[in-house]
Protein backbone atom coordinates (compact mmCIF):
# COMPACT_ATOMS: atom_id res chain seq x y z
CA UNK A 1 0.00 0.00 0.00
CA UNK A 2 2.75 2.02 0.87
CA UNK A 3 4.70 1.51 -2.46
CA UNK A 4 1.31 1.93 -4.45
CA UNK A 5 0.64 5.82 -2.51
CA UNK A 6 4.04 6.76 -3.18
CA UNK A 7 3.75 6.07 -6.88
CA UNK A 8 0.44 8.13 -6.98
CA UNK A 9 1.59 10.95 -4.53
CA UNK A 10 4.55 11.22 -7.48
CA UNK A 11 2.34 11.34 -10.10
CA UNK A 12 0.63 13.80 -8.32
CA UNK A 13 3.51 15.82 -7.79
CA UNK A 14 4.68 15.70 -11.56
CA UNK A 15 1.07 17.20 -12.91
CA UNK A 16 0.98 19.81 -9.86
CA UNK A 17 4.43 20.91 -9.25
CA UNK A 18 3.69 20.53 -5.30
CA UNK A 19 1.73 18.79 -3.13
CA UNK A 20 0.75 19.18 0.49
CA UNK A 21 1.11 17.18 3.62
CA UNK A 22 -2.54 18.13 4.37
CA UNK A 23 -3.57 17.94 1.11
CA UNK A 24 -2.14 14.16 0.51
CA UNK A 25 -3.85 13.15 4.15
CA UNK A 26 -7.01 14.44 3.35
CA UNK A 27 -6.54 12.03 -0.17
CA UNK A 28 -5.42 8.74 1.48
CA UNK A 29 -7.15 9.34 4.92
CA UNK A 30 -4.40 8.74 6.93
CA UNK A 31 -2.32 10.57 9.57
CA UNK A 32 -0.22 13.69 8.27
CA UNK A 33 2.84 11.55 10.14
CA UNK A 34 2.76 8.75 7.30
CA UNK A 35 2.30 11.09 4.96
CA UNK A 36 5.67 12.81 6.22
CA UNK A 37 7.23 9.44 5.93
CA UNK A 38 6.33 9.04 2.59
CA UNK A 39 7.78 12.15 1.57
CA UNK A 40 10.39 11.84 3.59
CA UNK A 41 11.25 8.28 1.43
CA UNK A 42 10.99 10.11 -1.68
CA UNK A 43 13.08 12.55 -0.91
CA UNK A 44 15.55 10.10 0.01
CA UNK A 45 15.15 8.68 -3.41
CA UNK A 46 15.78 11.80 -5.20
CA UNK A 47 12.33 11.62 -6.69
CA UNK A 48 11.39 14.52 -4.70
CA UNK A 49 12.29 17.59 -2.64
CA UNK A 50 11.02 18.40 0.91
CA UNK A 51 9.74 21.93 0.87
CA UNK A 52 7.59 23.80 3.81
CA UNK A 53 4.32 21.37 3.69
CA UNK A 54 5.04 19.30 1.55
CA UNK A 55 7.25 18.40 -1.37
CA UNK A 56 8.22 19.52 -4.96
CA UNK A 57 9.83 18.49 -8.31
CA UNK A 58 13.31 18.52 -7.19
CA UNK A 59 15.59 20.95 -9.09
CA UNK A 60 18.56 22.73 -8.51
CA UNK A 61 21.73 22.00 -10.93
CA UNK A 62 20.08 19.33 -13.07
CA UNK A 63 17.05 19.84 -15.02
CA UNK A 64 14.00 17.80 -14.30
CA UNK A 65 13.62 14.82 -17.59
CA UNK A 66 11.92 16.55 -20.51
CA UNK A 67 8.98 14.06 -20.38
CA UNK A 68 8.31 15.29 -16.44
CA UNK A 69 8.37 18.52 -17.29
CA UNK A 70 5.85 18.34 -19.98
CA UNK A 71 3.61 16.85 -17.46
CA UNK A 72 3.92 19.58 -15.31
CA UNK A 73 0.99 22.31 -14.81
CA UNK A 74 -0.41 21.10 -18.71
CA UNK A 75 -3.42 23.37 -17.98
CA UNK A 76 -1.29 26.38 -16.50
CA UNK A 77 0.62 26.20 -19.91
CA UNK A 78 -2.02 25.83 -22.26
CA UNK A 79 -3.57 28.74 -20.44
CA UNK A 80 -0.37 30.83 -20.67
CA UNK A 81 -0.01 29.64 -24.45
CA UNK A 82 -3.22 31.08 -25.68
CA UNK A 83 -2.77 34.20 -24.51
CA UNK A 84 0.45 34.68 -25.94
CA UNK A 85 -0.40 33.47 -29.30
CA UNK A 86 -3.35 36.05 -29.34
CA UNK A 87 -0.40 38.59 -29.19
CA UNK A 88 1.28 36.99 -32.18
CA UNK A 89 -0.60 38.54 -35.68
CA UNK A 90 -0.74 36.54 -38.81
CA UNK A 91 2.12 37.59 -40.88
CA UNK A 92 4.45 37.66 -38.57
CA UNK A 93 8.02 36.76 -37.87
CA UNK A 94 8.71 34.84 -34.70
CA UNK A 95 11.69 32.97 -33.03
CA UNK A 96 10.71 30.45 -30.61
CA UNK A 97 13.63 28.04 -28.21
CA UNK A 98 13.10 25.13 -26.75
CA UNK A 99 10.84 24.42 -24.08
CA UNK A 100 7.54 22.67 -23.17
CA UNK A 101 5.87 26.10 -22.79
CA UNK A 102 7.27 26.97 -26.61
CA UNK A 103 5.78 23.77 -27.35
CA UNK A 104 2.25 24.54 -26.16
CA UNK A 105 3.03 28.17 -28.01
CA UNK A 106 3.38 26.34 -31.28
CA UNK A 107 0.27 24.18 -31.16
CA UNK A 108 -1.76 27.57 -30.36
CA UNK A 109 -0.28 28.94 -33.56
CA UNK A 110 -1.56 26.10 -35.56
CA UNK A 111 -4.86 28.25 -36.87
CA UNK A 112 -1.67 31.70 -37.51
CA UNK A 113 -1.71 32.27 -41.11
CA UNK A 114 1.83 33.54 -43.66
CA UNK A 115 4.04 32.43 -39.87
CA UNK A 116 7.44 32.29 -40.70
CA UNK A 117 9.23 30.35 -37.55
CA UNK A 118 12.56 30.11 -37.04
CA UNK A 119 13.48 27.58 -33.96
CA UNK A 120 15.97 25.73 -31.84
CA UNK A 121 13.59 23.14 -31.11
CA UNK A 122 12.72 20.24 -33.44
CA UNK A 123 8.97 19.24 -31.58
CA UNK A 124 7.81 22.93 -32.34
CA UNK A 125 9.16 22.30 -36.03
CA UNK A 126 7.04 18.76 -36.19
CA UNK A 127 4.21 20.61 -33.93
CA UNK A 128 3.80 23.38 -36.86
CA UNK A 129 4.37 21.26 -39.84
CA UNK A 130 0.91 20.83 -40.30
CA UNK A 131 0.03 24.15 -40.51
CA UNK A 132 0.51 24.27 -44.45
CA UNK A 133 1.18 28.31 -44.56
CA UNK A 134 3.45 28.66 -42.12
CA UNK A 135 7.26 28.54 -43.57
CA UNK A 136 9.49 27.18 -40.99
CA UNK A 137 13.49 27.02 -40.69
CA UNK A 138 15.45 24.91 -38.39
CA UNK A 139 18.96 26.46 -36.81
CA UNK A 140 21.86 24.03 -37.28
CA UNK A 141 23.53 23.31 -34.27
CA UNK A 142 24.69 20.16 -31.99
CA UNK A 143 21.26 18.09 -31.48
CA UNK A 144 20.32 17.41 -27.71
CA UNK A 145 18.99 14.59 -27.70
CA UNK A 146 17.25 14.84 -24.30
CA UNK A 147 14.61 17.13 -25.75
CA UNK A 148 15.45 17.24 -29.06
CA UNK A 149 16.62 21.24 -29.04
CA UNK A 150 19.49 22.69 -31.30
CA UNK A 151 22.33 24.26 -29.13
CA UNK A 152 26.12 25.64 -29.73
CA UNK A 153 27.10 28.59 -31.74
CA UNK A 154 26.59 27.28 -35.09
CA UNK A 155 23.13 27.59 -33.12
CA UNK A 156 23.84 31.17 -32.15
CA UNK A 157 25.22 32.74 -35.60
CA UNK A 158 22.33 31.11 -37.64
CA UNK A 159 19.96 33.01 -35.53
CA UNK A 160 21.91 36.41 -35.54
CA UNK A 161 21.25 36.48 -39.15
CA UNK A 162 17.60 37.38 -38.33
CA UNK A 163 15.45 40.23 -37.34
CA UNK A 164 12.31 38.76 -35.77
CA UNK A 165 9.13 40.27 -34.88
CA UNK A 166 8.81 37.97 -31.76
CA UNK A 167 10.98 36.25 -29.69
CA UNK A 168 9.11 33.52 -27.55
CA UNK A 169 11.23 32.27 -25.16
CA UNK A 170 10.95 29.39 -21.97
CA UNK A 171 13.18 29.57 -19.29
CA UNK A 172 14.30 26.94 -16.45
CA UNK A 173 13.48 29.49 -13.87
CA UNK A 174 13.52 33.14 -12.82
CA UNK A 175 14.15 33.92 -9.29
CA UNK A 176 13.17 36.63 -6.90
CA UNK A 177 15.07 38.92 -8.42
CA UNK A 178 13.88 38.82 -11.36
CA UNK A 179 16.52 36.84 -13.73
CA UNK A 180 15.86 33.85 -16.19
CA UNK A 181 17.89 31.31 -15.65
CA UNK A 182 18.49 27.77 -17.41
CA UNK A 183 20.96 24.69 -17.00
CA UNK A 184 23.10 24.88 -20.26
CA UNK A 185 25.17 27.56 -21.30
CA UNK A 186 24.97 26.51 -24.98
CA UNK A 187 21.47 27.00 -24.44
CA UNK A 188 21.37 30.13 -22.96
CA UNK A 189 23.65 31.71 -25.79
CA UNK A 190 20.73 31.48 -28.07
CA UNK A 191 18.44 32.71 -26.24
CA UNK A 192 20.52 36.11 -25.43
CA UNK A 193 20.82 36.00 -29.38
CA UNK A 194 17.35 35.91 -30.06
CA UNK A 195 16.60 38.75 -27.46
CA UNK A 196 19.40 40.99 -29.40
CA UNK A 197 17.52 40.57 -32.57
CA UNK A 198 14.00 40.83 -31.32
CA UNK A 199 11.69 43.86 -31.68
CA UNK A 200 9.25 41.99 -29.29
CA UNK A 201 10.60 39.51 -26.47
CA UNK A 202 8.24 37.76 -24.95
CA UNK A 203 8.78 34.97 -22.15
CA UNK A 204 6.19 32.10 -20.94
CA UNK A 205 6.87 30.76 -17.54
CA UNK A 206 4.37 29.01 -15.35
CA UNK A 207 4.44 30.18 -11.52
CA UNK A 208 6.22 26.68 -10.78
CA UNK A 209 9.30 28.01 -12.87
CA UNK A 210 9.23 30.90 -10.04
CA UNK A 211 9.94 27.94 -7.17
CA UNK A 212 12.79 26.26 -8.92
CA UNK A 213 16.66 27.29 -9.44
CA UNK A 214 19.28 26.79 -12.10
CA UNK A 215 22.97 28.31 -11.90
CA UNK A 216 22.97 30.47 -15.78
CA UNK A 217 21.56 34.10 -16.05
CA UNK A 218 19.98 34.60 -19.87
CA UNK A 219 18.68 37.74 -19.14
CA UNK A 220 16.72 39.60 -16.38
CA UNK A 221 12.65 40.51 -16.75
CA UNK A 222 13.79 44.00 -17.55
CA UNK A 223 15.18 43.31 -20.84
CA UNK A 224 11.70 41.58 -21.59
CA UNK A 225 8.52 43.34 -23.14
CA UNK A 226 5.99 40.74 -21.82
CA UNK A 227 5.73 38.07 -19.25
CA UNK A 228 2.90 35.37 -19.83
CA UNK A 229 2.34 33.77 -16.86
CA UNK A 230 -1.07 31.75 -15.17
CA UNK A 231 -0.75 33.15 -11.17
CA UNK A 232 -0.14 36.68 -10.00
CA UNK A 233 3.48 38.04 -9.20
CA UNK A 234 4.65 38.27 -5.69
CA UNK A 235 4.27 41.78 -4.85
CA UNK A 236 8.17 42.78 -5.09
CA UNK A 237 8.65 41.32 -8.23
CA UNK A 238 5.08 43.18 -9.74
CA UNK A 239 6.39 46.40 -8.72
CA UNK A 240 10.01 45.79 -10.19
CA UNK A 241 8.35 44.65 -13.29
CA UNK A 242 6.06 48.00 -13.45
CA UNK A 243 9.58 50.06 -12.96
CA UNK A 244 10.95 48.14 -15.55
CA UNK A 245 7.72 48.83 -18.22
CA UNK A 246 7.90 45.00 -18.69
CA UNK A 247 4.24 44.05 -18.95
CA UNK A 248 2.75 40.95 -17.04
CA UNK A 249 -0.04 38.87 -18.61
CA UNK A 250 -1.27 36.61 -15.90
CA UNK A 251 -3.54 33.88 -18.34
Amino acid sequence: MSNFRQREILELARKEGKVTVDGLAGTYNVTVQTIRRDLSELADSGRLERVHGGAVIPSGVVNIVYDERRRLNEDGKRAIAGRCAQTIPHGASVFMNIGTSTEAVARELLDHDNLLVVTNNLNIANILASNQSCEIILTGGVLRRADGGMVGGLTAEMVRQFKFDFSVLGCSAIDADGDLLDFDGQEVLVSRTAIGRSRTVMVVADHLKFQRKAPLTICSLKDVNILFTDKPLRNGLTGDCAGWETEVVTA
